[in-house]
């Protein structure tokens, strides 16, 4: 801690310095911007960097960021579920591209919750009772029959049909498929000649 708190002396230093100085001064402030230039040039140097580095190793350090990492979340959460914050976030995810980004960023975080939801016997429980509920089923039914969802799945249809990848997964499907009626006609083919040799053998032999 000594080693540290050497390497730290030159912005304490510049702290009491500038404190000093207001006192002489009759309380005048030393130039704010000053003040910060000479503490981020001390802060380059490689001691300043050194001791940071060090800083932040310290085992009490890391306690103390972990100790203010809820004070942390607790004003983020805050932020967010403001009403500038929700504003924020649903202007946001108008953005085409943003709610994309956020999408893919999330996939596999999703999909891992997805997962351990599913293996979850109280969960599966729920998702029964909710699919099992009449009213619900009514509700369903109801959607599946509307003209807009109707309209809708045609889209998708048609949308999918339209996709470059879907295309090429059905050219790679019927080619795979011709080929397997190839090989099974030349398979026939040959079993029938061989059929065919072996009953002109048989002809030839009664003959004689």
């Amino acid at each position: 801690m000594i080693k540290k708190f050497r390497l730290l002396l030159p912005i304490l230093l510049i702290i009491l310095m500038t404190g000093c100085a207001q006192g002489e001064t009759g309380g005048k402030q030393m130039d704010y911007e000053q003040t910060k230039k000479m503490v981020v040039d001390i802060l380059k140097t490689d001691d300043g960097k050194k001791a940071i580095k060090e800083l932040m190793e310290d085992d009490k350090i890391k306690q103390q960021l972990v100790m203010d990492q809820k004070i942390v979340t607790e004003t983020i959460e805050k932020t967010l579920t403001s009403d500038k914050g929700t504003e924020f976030w649903k202007k946001s995810f108008e953005d085409p591209k943003f709610a994309e980004s956020i999408a893919k960023s999330m996939k596999k975080e999703n999909e891992k919750l997805l997962k351990d939801l599913m293996k979850d016997p109280e969960y599966r429980g729920m998702m029964i009772e909710v699919l099992q509920d009449p009213e619900l089923e009514k509700e369903v039914t109801k959607v599946l029959k509307s003209k807009e969802y109707r309209e809708h799945l045609q889209s998708v249809v048609k949308e999918t049909f339209e996709s470059p990848l879907f295309k090429a997964k059905i050219q790679d499907i019927l080619l795979k498929a011709a080929e397997e009626v190839k090989s099974g006609e030349k398979g026939g083919e040959k079993q029938g000649g061989g059929g065919e040799e072996s009953g002109g053998g048989s002809e030839g032999g009664g003959g004689e």
